[in-house]
């Protein structure tokens, strides 16, 4: 049975990213919310999880986080929407952490962990239909070394492969799974495998005014396609984000950037998936509007998967009191 799928959505800031407990934390996803999705059109969705909340520090699984999991694959079930798990954060690797080297590439007995968490996961999911469920290894590997995440990466495939010949594996790219790092992956030898890959280009677009980026930090005009700042203002931005930086930017330009993972789409003939995209909230809606419609259109002349970033959050689909986004609804789902 193949696990094949189109375009989904990311169900963020639930079992990742999140305090939420208790009955706080069952209220932001219910199966009201699987049912829209579902309606709207959407073929998948993307489930982050986070260790700290699957699993207490001794490795035991938390009930309650594991009934919610189940809960939503089952709905997923009911709406048939397929579901690809996330392990998103880790306590020995978070990808916006940048103090020092995770311990995931330095520790051997992390390493193995990481590993034993999958055979946990698995235990619990095994019976999920191989055509309705896959799994993501790790959100967006921070490696200094591309070799060390290779290492650890087959670690944890491996893992699964021998509990779970069958499964669909998902598996990224090194450096918060940016596109130019595919060159540097190790691609198995496996055709249950999907390689995913995270866009959010330019960031002066995707995250404008967005407070966690240095990105963020520049609220002057901005365009897009084209000129992105006027070039009075191009100093103000060169010096907070560097090489990320364009001067000009279009749809040509989100061609160029793809074209490490189209390669190796090409010569492994494994499918492309895009995990994360999207443009936070609050950049400009003709440009926002103007850049989602531009980087679908690429996903779809190169036949690459998609789930965006996400639906109900800073980048959502919908609002936290469910207002509906109906200028980039009305795009995914054209």
């Amino acid at each position: 049975m193949t696990f094949s799928i189109h375009r989904g959505t990311n169900i963020s800031h639930w079992l990742s990213q999140s305090k939420r407990r208790g009955e706080a934390r069952r209220a932001w996803f219910k199966e009201e919310d699987v049912r829209r999705i579902a309606e709207w059109g959407f073929d998948h969705v993307r489930i982050p999880i986070d260790e700290v909340q699957m699993w207490d520090e001794e490795g035991e699984p938390d009930g309650e986080a594991f009934v919610l999991l189940n809960s939503a694959l089952d709905w997923c079930a009911d709406y048939d929407l397929k579901a690809i798990v996330d392990l998103h954060i880790l306590r020995a690797h978070y990808f916006n952490d940048r103090t020092g080297v995770p311990p995931l590439f330095t520790d051997p007995a992390v390493e193995e962990h990481f590993a034993d968490l999958w055979r946990s996961l698995s235990d619990h999911l095994h019976d999920r239909p191989l055509d309705m469920v896959a799994y993501e290894l790790l959100n967006e590997a921070v490696a200094e070394d591309p070799e060390d995440w290779n290492r650890v990466a087959m670690t944890a495939f491996s893992a699964v492969r021998e509990l779970e010949p069958e499964r669909t594996i998902v598996l990224g790219s090194n450096e918060w799974n940016h596109p130019s790092m595919f060159e540097h992956l190790t691609v198995p030898e496996d055709e249950n495998c999907v390689l995913t890959f995270h866009f959010y280009y330019p960031m002066l677009v995707t995250h404008y005014t967005a407070p966690w980026t240095p990105a963020g930090d520049y609220d002057g005009p901005i365009d897009y396609p084209g000129t992105l700042v006027p070039p009075e203002r191009l100093e103000d931005v060169q010096n907070e984000i560097e090489d990320q930086v364009y001067t000009v930017y279009d749809r040509d330009a989100m061609v160029e950037q793809l074209k490490e993972p189209l390669k190796t789409q090409d010569e492994t003939g494994l499918p492309l998936y895009c995990g994360e995209f999207g443009c936070y909230h609050k950049t400009p809606q003709p440009v926002r509007v103007a850049w989602y419609r531009d980087i679908i259109d690429v996903f779809s002349e190169f036949d690459v998967a998609w789930a965006n970033w996400d639906y109900k959050g800073g980048f959502g689909l919908v609002t936290p009191d469910g207002e509906e986004d109906g200028g980039v609804l009305e795009i995914l789902l054209s």
